[in-house]
């Protein structure tokens, strides 16, 4: 399996061919969660071939945004990496826990094992981070270029309800990042009963 060659073909494909238009879903996203992905499987002590595993994971996980559209993104984002990954010496059974990890971050998340809940956790990290608030609002500037959203209060409405549902999946970000997200959803709570 080589995770280095397999990166970089996944980075030359997401910067050639992403949108500008997603400010949330670009490559910084990618970047991030393959990032977090690596510091949460190390918290959760995974081996050296399952770290690779959800690295990989973490790369291909939003690469199906390259046709443009949100939805069905994670399947389009399996067939890409079923279409490519062997070349680069992975195994069916590494491509089906790859596409394993790629199908749970589906909203609602739905992990199976470790790997899965690692991934998952990885995807939504910045929930419970103090740079929740600048990168929320590229997700509703997002959601706003592709007419998903149409206001700042669908957004806060959206957000509170997204929250309230969301749980993190590994003892990592249960104890790391829990608390800051929950704190985030009272504020919002507080924010939309405001709203008429």
């Amino acid at each position: 399996m080589n995770y280095r060659a397999a990166k970089q073909f996944i980075m030359k494909k997401l910067r050639a061919e992403l949108s500008d238009k997603l400010r949330y879903h670009g490559v910084h996203h990618t970047l991030d969660v393959l990032r977090m992905a690596g510091e949460i499987a190390g918290n959760e002590g995974v081996n050296r071939r399952e770290m690779a595993l959800v690295k990989t994971a973490a790369l291909f996980h939003d690469c199906g945004f390259v046709k443009n559209e949100h939805k069905g993104h994670e399947m389009v984002g399996c067939q890409i990496a079923r279409e490519n990954l062997p070349e680069f010496g992975y195994s069916e059974d590494d491509i089906s826990a790859i596409c394993g990890m790629i199908m749970a971050t589906r909203i609602p998340q739905s992990p199976a094992n470790l790997l899965e809940s690692i991934l998952c956790d990885a995807d939504l990290d910045y929930l419970g981070r103090e740079d929740f608030k600048k990168i929320g609002q590229t997700l509703f500037e997002e959601f706003t270029e592709y007419s998903i959203l149409q206001d700042e209060q669908s957004w806060n409405r959206l957000q509170v309800s997204f929250l309230s549902s969301h749980q993190y999946h590994t003892e990592t970000n249960k104890a790391l990042r829990e608390p800051v997200k929950r704190r985030y959803l009272e504020e919002l709570k507080a924010l939309v009963a405001t709203y008429q």
